[in-house]
């Protein structure tokens, strides 16, 4: 299921452009200063401006990813076999295309949508804190809080829904070191399929070129929790785990 996943269940943005990082935070303009300035520091701990031209391929969930960015540009790829069938899919900023077997298929919209929204979602996760940098995101400090006696600041996003895509209506919080400014811990709520409360907690840091990759433990929650009660529930072991998520194999290309 699409929502069991730590990429599927997401906002499923898809870019139309990208600039620098500055100019992108400047044009939310629903989002405060603090929260810009909070994530500015925290992409440029995450990779910066590497982040503009990066070129990199990695497996997930036994199916390889590449994503290749060019400042407004962008161009994503999935391959992986089943049943013996090569699955090729490529999506870039205006287009989408699957082919089987090296053959194009003829796809529906919602076949389209819905394979266009799985790899967009997995490249968001894996290169996050970079693609919070869209028009379409909303910004909020939340004040800072204290994870296992280490201090965060934490920082809330919603969307707009013109350009936040179809689950605009979603909530997330990133708690962010102090002392690192690194992204240890999220979670979000949606609203689909009765929704659903989720909590990530990192591990397995590693830069590969100059940026990030983490891998993710991931809790459920009750319906309805707060998320700003998470990091508790979590130092308490009441979180249930659901899954770990690990992007394998990272390279530069």
């Amino acid at each position: 299921m699409l929502r069991q996943s730590l990429f599927l269940a997401t906002t499923f943005i898809l870019l139309s452009a990208c600039n620098t990082n500055k100019d992108l935070i400047m044009q939310s303009s629903a989002s405060s200063p603090a929260a810009a300035a909070l994530l500015k520091s925290t992409i440029e701990a995450h990779g910066g401006n590497k982040y503009e031209m990066a070129h990199y391929a990695f497996v997930f969930r036994n199916k390889t990813y590449t994503f290749h960015n060019n400042k407004g540009g962008y161009n994503y790829t999935l391959g992986y076999e089943k049943e013996g069938i090569v699955y090729n899919d490529q999506m870039t900023n205006t287009e989408f295309s699957r082919r089987q077997n090296g053959t194009e298929m003829q796809l529906t919209e919602r076949q389209r949508n819905g394979y266009r929204e799985g790899l967009n979602s997995v490249i968001y996760f894996a290169t996050l804190p970079h693609k919070l940098n869209d028009p379409a995101v909303n910004l909020n400090h939340k004040g800072t809080t204290q994870i296992k006696n280490q201090s965060y600041q934490v920082l809330e996003v919603t969307f707009d829904q013109e350009g936040g895509g179809k689950d605009f209506e979603d909530t997330y919080y990133y708690w962010i070191s102090d002392s690192t400014k690194l992204i240890d811990f999220l979670a979000y709520n949606y609203k689909v399929n009765g929704g659903g409360v989720r909590f990530r907690a990192a591990y397995n840091p590693r830069r590969v070129e100059g940026i990030l990759f983490q891998d993710y433990v991931n809790y459920k929650a009750a319906v309805g929790t707060p998320l700003a009660e998470l990091p508790t529930l979590w130092e308490r072991s009441e979180l249930k785990e659901l899954s770990r998520i690990e992007t394998e194999k990272v390279k530069a290309l």
